[in-house]
């Protein structure tokens, strides 16, 4: 990596690093500029290797510039990498970056509902609004071999910081859509000749295991809590995990992996 590339930041207020300050407080806004921050080693690899997303800056504590110099090496030339002292870096940002490394990159266009249209396999979430939940949906749909995501508009971005980290960089690469209703969502699938798995806990649901995968399949997942409503679940096929007597439920991402490793191991 040319040493050009190497940017020393002596101060909070340089303006070069203005993505970077107040981390937190820019993951509440949603990323309204367009802008989105990954942190961590496993995701800036992702993201420099097998994202679709245009990385602007990188932003290292200087102790981690040797460690990542096989990484930094991919860089484009164009592509600045700002560094400083843990110190100064954990008060650009607002809280301590234990890793050391950040990265901003854009969003650019969205993905359309239609470009998951010839898939085989689908997670749609509704109404998934916890990052947690949202980032570990997409690992298990990375892991068991979904084509892509659909999110509704009321789920949370899969790009917010946490969420990439908790899908360990799946949402980097996993494509998505995201936005409208998850009935808009369902109909356009319907048309396109999906079979919608409906996950719920009621008891007249068809259990898990009695399924075979059709051969194209959308497994539809609600937030904790409240789950689906209703009218989704009636406009699918409601589908139920067996469980012990008195336990009707588990974690939405939870029972994300369990449908999609029935779909998996059915191949």
């Amino acid at each position: 990596m040319s040493e050009q590339n190497i940017i020393q930041i002596t101060e909070r207020g340089d303006p070069r690093i203005a993505p970077f300050v107040s981390v937190r407080e820019r993951d509440l806004t949603g990323g309204a500029d367009g802008r989105f921050i990954v942190e961590g080693k496993v995701p800036l690899s992702i993201l420099l290797s097998q994202s679709r997303f245009a990385v602007e800056s990188l932003f290292l504590c200087e102790t981690r510039l040797a460690p990542l110099a096989e990484i930094l090496e991919t860089l484009g030339p164009n592509i600045p990498v700002y560094t400083a002292p843990q110190a100064l870096m954990d008060e650009i940002a607002g809280f301590p970056i234990h890793r050391g490394i950040l990265a901003c990159a854009k969003k650019g266009d969205a993905l359309p509902v239609e470009a998951f249209l010839d898939a085989k396999r689908l997670l749609v979430l509704n109404e998934i609004s916890n990052h947690d939940n949202v980032g570990a949906a997409f690992r298990n749909a990375a892991a068991f071999g979904a084509d892509g995501v659909l999110l509704d508009a009321g789920s949370c971005d899969p790009l917010y910081r946490k969420a990439i980290r908790v899908s360990s960089g799946a949402s980097l690469w996993l494509p998505y859509h995201q936005g409208g209703s998850g009935a808009d969502q369902i109909a356009a699938l319907k048309r396109a000749g999906f079979e919608i798995w409906a996950m719920t806990p009621r008891t007249d649901a068809t259990p898990l295991p009695s399924l075979s995968p059709p051969e194209k399949l959308a497994i539809l997942l609600g937030a904790e809590g409240p789950g689906l409503p209703d009218a989704l679940i009636d406009a699918a096929h409601p589908v139920r995990i067996p469980m012990r007597a008195g336990f009707d439920s588990v974690n939405v991402a939870t029972a994300g992996a369990i449908a999609l490793a029935h779909v998996f191991s059915s191949h």
